[in-house]
């Protein structure tokens, strides 16, 4: 029987910056970011400098395991049966711009069931490279477009449309799939890991994960693996030029997803701060301890004992980036998001550089973040945008002059 998703929605610390009611701990002085030193990603556990030949085989697989046992958790790894099912098509969707599919994916022997909503740009005669992304509030909120089925979640009908920019997509010659992130694991406060993907891979007489196993961030990546899985069996999608993207938490299991599955080609972080983008080290905005009370099951448990001591940390966020070499990397921030750290999220990418220089590739050189307005596109892209947290149509648009640079043919 299919568990059912507790849909509550939940309010965090992570949108408290917006609306004014910040921790009364919370820095968001220059004068007061301590003074840090950042782990060097080229420095074996051993404490031997790594050349571009140790990197792959070596160095990177230490740098993955310490992430998975001190900030997300490991994901399993046992294979789960995954059967997925077209439940609708429209070849005419978006005025005959693109084949909308709906393809349901069945997971296990319970069958748990995840939405997959897609669109195909029918201009294109060959294969297209794409989009995916998780979404906050139901695939039917992503565009007004009456067909989407609604499972329910209780949000309006393209609600959440100006994030997407279907059309912007489609017209670009790009593919689009997107999932709600609830339907892989809710995000609620009273999250006990019993009612998302967890239970499908306890071992007999597990109630929760281990203190090193998966929080919510590691299933949301998960699934967008599994969407990856799907299109890699869509014979209109070039599965090999498929680009990861998130905004805000989901930014950060976009970066995670791409950190551990080498297959997505190009990796988007937006607005991810803490836990995501931005330098833990740098004590700016939001921090592990701000986190931790509301919304510590998006990370393994082990991640708790970092809470104000962001400098006993075995990694920082560049080396998070570092993971993702020498496949392009896009990083964005907004300058009404303090709460996220947009120069921490800079700094994160420019600490990565050395990795993807390592690899022979260009990446960032100035030592401050550009000024709002002035994109930087290297293989590490960034960008700082006038305004709030948010995912916007200046974004996406800086995302499609990215993928036309790295993912055409």
């Amino acid at each position: 029987m299919l568990r059912v998703l507790k849909m509550v929605i939940l309010i965090s610390v992570c949108s408290s910056a917006v609306v004014g009611k910040e921790p009364a701990d919370t820095n968001y002085d220059e004068a007061k970011v301590p003074a840090y030193e950042l782990p060097d990603p080229l420095i074996d556990n051993a404490g031997q400098s790594v050349g571009r030949e140790e990197w792959m085989p070596h160095r990177r697989g230490q740098v993955l395991r310490m992430f998975e046992e001190s900030v997300y958790g490991k994901t399993p790894p046992q294979e789960l049966s995954v059967r997925y099912e077209v439940m609708e098509t429209d070849p005419n969707a978006l005025d005959g711009r693109a084949t909308r599919k709906q393809v349901a994916a069945f997971l296990g022997e319970e069958a748990y069931r995840i939405d997959i909503l897609m669109y195909l740009p029918n201009a294109s005669e060959r294969p297209v490279a794409g989009f995916v992304g998780l979404n906050f509030n139901g695939n039917h909120t992503v565009h007004s477009d009456p067909d989407i089925l609604d499972r329910g979640q209780g949000k309006e009908r393209g609600s959440s449309a100006s994030r997407w920019q279907v059309e912007a997509v489609i017209d670009r010659g790009y593919a689009l799939a997107t999932v709600h992130r609830d339907q892989i694991d809710p995000d609620n406060y009273r999250n006990d890991f019993t009612d998302g993907i967890h239970p499908l891979f306890y071992r007999e007489g597990q109630t929760k994960p281990e203190p090193t196993e998966w929080g919510a961030i590691g299933a949301w990546a998960w699934g967008l693996s599994r969407v990856l899985d799907h299109l890699e069996k869509e014979p209109r999608v070039d599965a090999k030029r498929i680009a990861v993207l998130g905004h805000s938490r989901l930014g950060k299991a976009a970066l995670w997803a791409g950190a551990q599955d080498t297959r997505f080609a190009m990796v988007i972080s937006n607005d991810s701060g803490c836990g995501g983008a931005a330098l833990y080290r740098r004590c700016f905005g939001e921090r592990i301890h701000h986190m931790i009370k509301p919304v510590g099951y998006w990370f393994c448990t082990n991640h708790h004992q970092y809470q104000h001591r962001e400098d006993a940390l075995p990694v920082d966020q560049h080396m998070l980036m570092a993971l993702v070499a020498p496949r392009p990397l896009y990083v964005a921030s907004a300058t009404n998001d303090r709460w996220a750290d947009p120069k921490g999220e800079y700094l994160a990418a420019k600490h990565a550089s050395p990795v993807y220089e390592l690899l022979g590739r260009p990446a960032l050189k100035q030592a401050d973040p550009p000024p709002p307005g002035q994109p930087i596109h290297t293989t590490i892209g960034y960008h700082l945008r006038e305004g709030d947290h948010n995912i916007t149509e200046y974004d996406w648009d800086q995302y499609l002059r990215f993928a036309d640079q790295h993912l055409s043919r």
